[in-house]
């Protein structure tokens, strides 16, 4: 459950828009917040491991695209989430 102090971390870095979209050159892509994988069987990320990516970076795109259709691949494509979180971090 999100208190106001995630909630506000949230809002700011889905403000950002997709990190891969802009990476690649696209900017003000809508995102939707991900929680990274942490490389923990069971542990959820916190409010505070989160990157911002558009639909289809998150959810919607096929193998290489979207994280959730497959994370290794995803991560060859456009960097590990751990790099990502780390450039969201930078960029707040």
């Amino acid at each position: 459950m999100a208190n106001k102090a995630d909630t506000a971390h949230m809002n700011s870095v889905a403000s950002l828009g997709c990190i891969v979209c802009s990476n690649n050159g696209y900017y003000d892509s809508p995102a939707e917040i991900h929680h990274i994988g942490n490389g923990t069987m069971g542990k959820k990320a916190t409010n505070y491991e989160i990157i911002p990516l558009c639909p289809i970076h998150h959810r919607r795109g096929n193998i290489g695209v979207a994280v959730h259709s497959g994370r290794k691949s995803f991560e060859t494509n456009f960097g590990t989430e751990q790099e990502l979180l780390e450039q969201v971090r930078g960029m707040l």
